[in-house]
């Protein structure tokens, strides 16, 4: 929470910075009104509670009553949420409450049709590092109440040796013998593999999930096989979503989309305010 507030704090400045000039020159300072958040298309919603946080930083006599929760699904014209308060402060919040709600709930709408493709409900869904700086927590909440799961959350939860780290080891089981040495007993070891050869020595040096990085569907089938239940599977690289029914009957555990928050496409949504005389 004490980051989510510095970050609305952080966009506040940003946007606002020493005063709204608009604003501040056209409207009174006694003038109150209503402002409803309106949804202009259909998507599943993520970040109304931050729109609520937004406006309570700006004015805490502004009054927010949300007629929805994040993860619903809303419809094009539905009103998603009511503001009532001094207009200025409504004003001042919109884009900052909408950039937020926008973003996020592409997001959680990107993530729920894609988990729709799923063949199976054992298959997981994640998402990955690939995240707006500053937005990571965010845009990961925003991934799981779309449907998906959560990947790391960043280099310091979860070991995954890649392409870099075997080449600098010199050897994928001189890597992951490292990483076990240098990390206490309940942390998993993953490693990426890109080709099927390097497999049967991730399995020797005791890989507890192996992430395959940019294969084909018959290159995953294969490596299922060859993995034959000893890890965990994970598959990346490329993912669309027209792959994902086919990629989750291979026998695979886990798809992990960088798409998911580096290329969601923000849903639309607008603030229409109302005077009260």
């Amino acid at each position: 929470m004490n980051d989510l507030n510095k970050l609305i704090a952080l966009a506040i400045n940003e946007d606002i910075g020493h005063g709204d000039i608009t604003t501040d020159a056209i409207i009174p300072s006694n003038q109150s009104g209503v402002a409803y958040l309106i949804a202009k298309m259909d998507f599943i919603l993520a970040g109304v509670n931050i729109a609520q946080l937004v406006f309570e930083k700006l004015d805490t006599t502004v009054e927010f009553k949300p007629y929805f929760q994040d993860g619903s699904h809303v419809q094009a014209s539905d009103k998603i949420a009511q503001c009532k308060g001094p207009l200025r402060s409504l004003l001042k919040g919109e884009r900052l409450a909408l950039n937020f709600m926008q973003r996020l709930s592409g997001i959680a709408t990107m993530t729920h049709d894609y988990v729709q493709c799923l063949a199976s409900d054992r298959v997981k869904i994640v998402d990955t590092r690939k995240t707006t700086p500053g937005w990571r927590s965010l845009e990961k909440y925003a991934v799981k109440i779309g449907g998906g799961h959560n990947h790391r959350m960043g280099l310091f939860d979860g070991i995954l040796i890649k392409d870099n780290h075997i080449a600098v080891c010199g050897s994928i089981q001189q890597a992951i013998k490292l990483a076990r040495q240098n990390n206490h007993h309940l942390v998993k070891v993953e490693i990426e593999v890109d080709h099927l050869t390097q497999i049967p020595d991730a399995l020797e040096a005791g890989a507890d999930i192996i992430l395959l990085d940019n294969m084909s569907i018959e290159q995953i089938k294969q490596a299922v096989q060859i993995i034959n239940g000893k890890a965990i599977i994970e598959v990346s690289g490329g993912v669309q979503k027209e792959h994902i029914h086919a990629l989750s009957q291979t026998g695979i555990d886990i798809i992990s989309i960088g798409a998911l928050t580096h290329s969601a496409k923000a849903v639309d949504i607008s603030m229409e305010i109302t005077t009260i005389p």
